[in-house]
């Protein structure tokens, strides 16, 4: 096979420039990368693709390809087999994190949680095994971008899934070619940036073969719809200028809705169909929730660092990073961080063996970062607006007054820092902060954060369960009891400990 490489930045860009139909504000989106709602983010993608390429980066986050030929491809696209490997996965995705400061939660190694399963795995697709073999392998070369929508949109929830046809995702009919396939699916973030969007079933069990469905499809698939919320990053450039708006000006990952309106899906592009059983098992057997829980967490990890000094800089800025109480509320957010990263280096360092020789990332530690992400980050967001509190307001309207001579001796005297700093540095970084926390993009990432990981009862029961199944609520009863059979009424009950069933308290003592 001839030596693979990568796409690089320019090369990532072209590839997005296909008949894609994302429509946002009424129409529909001529070229997804010149349009002012994402041209920024798919500029900040392009420089992942070419640190792959960069001397100073491509030993960190890249190795060779496991799929049989020669080149070399990031590091979590491939089938871990040492604790080494899984390490080397955790730097490379911290690596590609920092690019974006840990805003970009579905970059393209996201879904290699998913795809770096399918070579080791494949055999659990049969009668599909060779198309999981066959995008293990172009997958890897190219570093695809998938993305994917597996959730029911919030429609009728009361009815079973098979009962809302008109809906939910679901195959009208069998042909030659493959499988015409209708329905929506929630929310498709940042598809619009991606080359391949995947379907799958989450929730709800099902009780027809029609809605069993497992399979990707291509971005510009004929019928396939994006219909995008709201974009942070074309209102930044309408309402303000990168000063203004520093994260949503480019890193607005547009979550959208995905409309399916008779799309074709080749037969190869199929992993399951039709078998209840198994599209049900998907969760637990794919390897897709150990790995991307270990993303995620790795991701947020570098993500609170990022909160975490721009926090401090706040709080020098308004002269409170000496306050006791303060002090205390920083040392919240660093043991957060701490956290999550213990959490990521656990389940990197602890992997529990899988198909033929693979690994993954041990899931305790994964169903762990799925709770406390939903308690954690909202906490760290209330104790920025509590602590920083009007200080993040406390900022002129945008840039431009800056550049206007009337207004900038006022800014320069009324907007200064109490650290010997500038009006401009300060607002530059309390706009930064606010973009982070406060604004609509702010606001929409406390939501990713506490949902896209599961909802707040599954993250709960699915912990529960998976204990359940392997036996250690069984091991933890068991110690209990132990602990239980040692004594009873008369005193104890093993011969190396001693009752002094005579000995009584006196008034003196």
């Amino acid at each position: 096979m001839p030596a693979t490489r990568p796409m690089t930045g320019s090369e990532y860009v072209e590839s997005l420039r296909d008949a894609r139909e994302i429509y946002l504000y009424g129409d529909r989106v001529k070229d997804v990368t010149e349009h002012p709602a994402f041209h920024n983010p798919v500029r900040m993608t392009a420089r992942l693709y070419d640190a792959l390429h960069d001397p100073a980066t491509r030993d960190e986050l890249t190795c060779p390809t496991d799929s049989g030929g020669e080149g070399y491809t990031h590091r979590f696209f491939t089938t871990p087999r040492s604790v080494e490997d899984l390490v080397a996965d955790q730097r490379a995705i911290a690596a590609w994190a920092r690019m974006s400061y840990g805003w970009m939660g579905r970059s393209p190694d996201y879904k290699a949680s998913f795809l770096g399963t399918l070579g080791a795995n494949a055999d659990f697709y049969a009668p599909f095994a060779d198309n999981a073999r066959r995008w293990y392998r172009e997958s890897q070369e190219k570093v695809l971008y998938w993305n994917h929508a597996i959730v029911h949109p919030p429609v009728d929830r009361n009815l079973p899934p098979d009962q809302v046809g008109d809906v939910y995702v679901h195959v009208e009919r069998e042909t030659d070619a493959g499988l015409v396939v209708s329905g929506a699916k929630v929310v498709a973030t940042g598809s619009a940036l991606t080359h391949y969007n995947f379907l799958a079933h989450y929730g709800l069990p099902v009780k027809k073969r029609e809605f069993a469905l497992v399979a990707t499809v291509p971005m510009d698939a004929p019928g396939l719809k994006l219909i995008c919320r709201p974009s942070y990053t074309a209102a930044a450039a309408l309402t303000g200028s990168p000063f203004d708006y520093p994260l949503s000006s480019r890193l607005d990952e547009n979550d959208s809705i995905l409309v399916l309106d008779q799309v074709l899906i080749p037969w190869e592009n199929v992993f399951i169909y039709g078998d209840l059983g198994k599209v049900q098992l998907f969760t637990g057997r794919s390897g897709f929730i150990e790995r991307f829980t270990f993303q995620g967490c790795t991701r947020l990890a570098v993500k609170l660092e990022f909160l975490a000094g721009l926090l401090l800089r706040a709080l020098e800025i308004t002269g409170t990073k000496d306050f006791r109480g303060v002090q205390t509320r920083v040392g919240e957010v660093l043991a957060w961080r701490n956290l999550f990263w213990a959490l990521s280096d656990a389940a990197a360092r602890n992997p529990v063996p899988w198909k033929n020789g693979a690994l993954l990332p041990n899931p305790q530690y994964g169903m762990a970062y799925r709770w406390f992400t939903q308690i954690g980050y909202p906490r760290i967001r209330e104790i920025i607006l509590q602590d920083v509190a009007s200080g993040l307001i406390y900022v002129n309207s945008g840039a431009a007054d800056f550049k206007n001579p009337d207004i900038r001796p006022y800014l320069d005297k009324y907007l200064r820092g109490s650290d010997g700093s500038g009006a401009e540095e300060r607002v530059k970084v309390m706009k930064l902060l606010w973009d982070a926390v406060g604004s609509e993009f702010g606001g929409r990432h406390e939501l990713y954060e506490r949902n896209y990981a599961g909802n707040h009862e599954n993250t709960r029961i699915e912990l529960l369960f998976g204990q359940m199944a392997s036996g250690q609520l069984e091991q933890y009863a068991a110690l209990a009891e132990q602990c239980l059979s040692e004594y009873d009424l008369d005193g104890w009950t093993v011969p190396d400990l001693s009752s002094f069933a005579g000995l009584r308290q006196t008034e003196s003592l």
